[in-house]
């Protein structure tokens, strides 16, 4: 499509069959778009500044906190193999002193998490109980400790990867439901001082990435511009992928499938030379990582779009600052300093999306809200505290989809070109 009849654009059909004038407020915006020429010569200068950046990374070990924290790291098959084996020893011997066994086990609650501001992530503090095996208000925790220890022992040995419903399968009546499983699974590597990449384990694919990126999957070479609307499933097991390629300025970072397809279906990365990567809502270990492991080698700037609501910025922090049942390994699967780019409170009134495409905000909505303003990661951010406190006020949400309403095609010709052109993010 040329850039003229881009900015010329139509309405998408009204609920009649027939096609509706765009709102003078959608003409308006769109007659503000510059050439693209115009619009690429600032998203260059935005990914210079980030590839030359020199700032250093700080780690756990350049700060003097006050609590211990607890970090796990990338292992190899046989040094996980060997704390596999030091602690089936450390049973046998407990066990045969006549004390019976038990794990230590570090706590993931809640009240044991840390948020760092100099690291902008949340972090585990080095606290453990006991799960003892003559404990009956831990017994079935401890059998299943050791069940999980046993399998991932098993799998380390042949060397390959299995899903976390494969092991939950291996012993239904003993785990009875998956997230039992896959929270011992949590403990077992946190245990081991691994990530949970580092036991074999992965999740079933689920995030999807599209554009400008060549990358080498198990031997394969993958060339993201060529996977169609439906994009490259990104690999559970991330340790197979390298040589990432691109001529990429930026990742785009978006929260929901339907977004997604809109924008490789119109070939945005064409237009706008990116990578297109989401998740299709709560973002798994594998996406997480990808992202990650994509702006460290790539040094691309990464830009988010995320539904107005307190959910979508929920989804938002886990990439930056990580989600509180990981915080063991978020050196690793945090990524930093994304740019919030949309959609925001503001944006309801600013490009006047119609009331009707507005949706209320529920009770637990607006508490939800309101959480997150006492995160210290909110906190920290004057822009994200004015939207979030703009979305409690008027109990307003609205999803990426709203944008519809002025045409099927407004969110890739219109409004991410013009937030760029206007580096309006956060």
């Amino acid at each position: 499509m040329s850039e003229k009849k881009r900015r010329r654009g139509e309405a998408g059909p009204s609920a009649t069959g027939k096609k509706s004038r765009p709102s003078s407020r959608a003409d308006e915006l769109r007659k503000q778009l510059k050439s693209d020429a115009d619009i690429l010569e600032s998203v260059r200068r935005m990914s210079a500044a980030s590839k030359s950046s020199t700032s250093k990374t700080l780690t756990l070990s350049d700060l003097n906190l006050s609590s211990a924290c607890r970090e796990v790291s990338d292992r190899d098959s046989s040094s996980v193999l060997l704390s596999i084996e030091r602690a089936a020893l450390d049973a046998a011997r407990s066990i045969l002193s006549g004390s019976g066994f038990s794990f230590d086990i570090p706590s993931r609650s809640s009240s044991n998490q840390l948020y760092v501001p100099e690291l902008d992530r949340i972090v585990l503090r080095d606290k453990t109980s006991a799960r003892m095996f003559a404990n009956l208000s831990t017994v079935r925790k401890a059998t299943i400790t050791a069940r999980v220890l046993s399998l991932v022992y098993a799998v380390l040995r042949r060397n390959i990867h299995v899903t976390k419903r494969d092991l939950f399968y291996t012993d239904v009546k003993l785990f009875q439901d998956q997230s039992h499983s896959d929270a011992v699974l949590d403990d077992v590597s946190c245990m081991l001082g691994c990530t949970r990449s580092s036991l074999h384990v992965v999740a079933s694919e689920k995030g999807v990435v599209v554009g400008r990126l060549i990358f080498y999957d198990d031997g394969d070479r993958i060339d993201c511009t060529k996977m169609g609307i439906g994009g490259k499933a990104i690999p559970p097991n991330i340790d197979r992928v390298g040589d990432l390629e691109s001529d990429a300025l930026f990742i785009l970072l978006v929260e929901k499938d339907a977004a997604f397809m809109r924008l490789a279906e119109d070939r945005f990365y064409n237009r706008f030379p990116c990578i297109i990567v989401t998740a299709k809502g709560q973002p798994d270990v594998a996406t997480r990582l990808f992202l990650k492991r994509m702006k460290t080698e790539l040094k691309l700037p990464v830009l988010a779009l995320v539904d107005s609501d307190p959910y979508g910025l929920k989804i938002l922090s886990v990439y930056m600052c990580g989600s509180k049942n990981m915080s063991y390994d978020s050196s690793n699967l945090t990524t930093p300093d994304i740019k919030w780019l949309g959609i925001r409170p503001s944006d309801l009134d600013k490009y006047q999306v119609p009331e009707q495409c507005r949706l209320p905000m529920t009770d637990q909505d607006v508490k939800a809200g309101k959480d997150l303003l006492e995160e210290d990661f909110v906190k920290r951010n004057e822009g994200w505290v004015k939207e979030l406190e703009m979305m409690v006020k008027t109990k307003q949400k609205a999803e990426i989809q709203a944008l519809s309403s002025f045409g099927f095609q407004y969110l890739s010709e219109v409004y991410l070109p013009l937030k760029i052109q206007q580096q309006d993010w956060l």
